[in-house]
């Protein structure tokens, strides 16, 4: 299972931005992850999730078809499936999984030779501006973001990696992410 990586990081550091940084080294199959919240305008299903009902969800997860899943903040459900693992570690290509600190934590459990890289920032304050910069984002939503960030912060030794995304450096925090996937593939 060594073409997959855990590709984490708190709400603004820039995993997406990461991953997709990553297309330039790599051929990129993202895991795509399963949940509860209501489609958005743009969105579809598998891009950037698989949307079921929540029944549907806790069904699934009753019957152990989930490798990790949890409830989050809003009161919705993500889960990534043991067939979606199954898919990515069969297509040849690199495998991003984006999960966040708990969901490491099972996913190592379950599969320990999967790497755990931790996008992080130099300073909370970073996040919380790239935070306040997002269309549409409430006072109460930043701040239960940064309450959950502080929290996150306290779990880096979960990973294996720590790369800091520092504001105006994407390139090089992409390059430092591309040498330890390659350095973890032996090519």
């Amino acid at each position: 299972m060594s073409n997959i990586f855990i590709i984490s990081g708190p709400s603004g550091a820039g995993e997406d931005s990461v991953i997709e940084g990553l297309k330039k080294y790599f051929e990129i199959e993202r895991i795509i992850t399963t949940t509860t919240r209501q489609m958005r305008s743009g969105e579809s299903q598998g891009h950037p999730y698989y949307f079921i009902s929540k029944e549907e969800f806790i069904t699934k997860r009753d019957k152990g078809e989930f490798v990790e899943w949890a409830e989050q903040y809003n009161g919705n459900f993500y889960g990534v499936s043991k067939e979606e693992i199954e898919r990515v570690k069969n297509s040849g290509k690199i495998g991003t999984w984006k999960i966040e600190w708990k969901g490491v934590i099972t996913a190592k459990k379950i599969y320990p030779e999967i790497k755990a890289i931790f996008i992080t920032v130099p300073d909370l304050k970073i996040l919380e501006d790239r935070i306040r910069r997002r269309d549409g984002v409430s006072d109460e939503y930043i701040k239960e973001r940064m309450e959950y960030t502080k929290e996150w912060m306290k779990h880096e030794d979960i990973y294996d990696y720590k790369v800091v995304n520092e504001e105006g450096k994407l390139d090089e925090t992409v390059q430092k992410v591309a040498e330890i996937i390659k350095e973890n593939l032996h090519i």
